[in-house]
């Protein structure tokens, strides 16, 4: 593996310098980056998944619950549908992307859009929706022809951008340097007791500049939900069960660690970020449940997951099965929480 790593460098070297002449033009101005009227909080990565982007969203949109008229606007990774979509009754995950999707389901007061085109997709919610007061953009920390009022960076506490590198020997969209860019840094997925010698050694290996502030996160796992079938709703992980976990997510270890400490036995199917599951999947994974020993034993997702499984013909080969999903929330380390609140207060003028 780091032979065939070693052998893509050039090709990393030259994506990262295209990518690098594409800032520099933003950056002098050749290649125009607009602000909105409108408040516009960017959250990002300088990596291609896994840093936990949507649980950053979800916190965004219950912290500005208060402020009324919220809007997002993602890319909509993975849709059927083109162009700009203002979610509405009667969508489905093919017509917005997982992840706005989810915001649809959770969050009935906000508002959710998706549009490639980040810019277009401010001008239409603003044009269509006039009172909204602030849009908060997922996975847009590359897309520069948009000047964000807060652009929040996120890199994963076991692996942070200072330790990667750049496509394709390398998980970076871009340079490391690109991380000035930030107002923030938010380093997800810490443990939930972090030391201040551990605060301290990696804000040091991040090097922020005077400008920037770093905070600390961690995940926070939620009770189990049910998707479909005859199980308790209130079901808990134990020593006597048996789980079939299958995940569609860019970097799933953590939460197949999570359930293995607190079961029996686990089973894990892993398919590719944002997949869209086939009924020969659907086949794949009642075949594998079946196999599982004991007779306490169910069939275990993602709430991303689970949204890309809202589909008629899914519920009907499952709903004999015990399928639950897990929710997670992004928390803050106990010092910062105050301070990441006020922070994004002030980008949005609001006390």
């Amino acid at each position: 593996m780091e032979i065939i790593r070693f052998l893509l460098l050039p090709f990393s070297f030259l994506y990262g310098v295209i990518v690098a002449i594409r800032n520099f033009l933003f950056d002098i101005g050749v290649l125009p980056s607009r602000r909105h009227s409108v408040p516009t909080i960017s959250v990002g990565n300088l990596s291609v998944g896994g840093t936990g982007k949507t649980p950053m969203v979800e916190y965004l949109i219950e912290l500005m619950g208060r402020i009324g008229n919220i809007a997002t606007l993602s890319r909509g990774y993975g849709r059927r549908s083109s162009g700009f979509k203002l979610a509405e009754q009667g969508m489905s995950v093919r017509d917005l992307g997982d992840e706005p999707f989810q915001f649809f389901q959770k969050y009935k007061s906000v508002k959710v859009a998706v549009d490639a085109n980040r810019r277009r997709g401010i001008k239409r919610i603003t044009k269509l929706l006039p009172d909204t007061r602030v849009v908060l953009l997922d996975d847009a920390y590359q897309h520069r022809y948009v000047s964000p009022s807060l652009s929040i960076l996120l890199t994963s506490y076991d692996k942070l951008y200072v330790d990667d590198f750049v496509l394709p020997s390398g998980s970076l969209r871009e340079f490391k340097a690109g991380s000035k860019r930030a107002d923030v840094i938010v380093v997800t997925r810490c443990p939930e007791l972090l030391s201040p010698i551990d605060r301290r050694m990696i804000k040091q290996r991040l090097s922020p500049q005077p400008y920037q502030l770093v905070y600390f996160s961690f995940m926070e796992y939620q009770p189990l939900k049910k998707l479909i079938g005859g199980v308790k709703s209130k079901f808990q992980l134990n020593p006597s069960t048996s789980v079939l976990l299958f995940t569609g997510i860019a970097r799933p270890a953590n939460l197949f660690y999570y359930v293995k400490d607190r079961v029996k036995h686990i089973d894990h199917i892993k398919f590719r970020d944002h997949h869209n599951f086939s009924v020969m999947d659907i086949h794949k994974i009642i075949k594998r449940f079946e196999a599982l020993p004991g007779k306490e034993k169910i069939i275990l997702t993602t709430e991303k997951d689970a949204v890309r499984l809202n589909q008629a013909a899914f519920a009907e080969m499952l709903e004999n099965f015990p399928v639950l999903y897990i929710p997670i929330k992004l928390r803050f380390q106990e010092r910062d929480v105050q301070a990441f609140k006020e922070k994004i207060y002030d980008s949005i003028g609001t006390n």
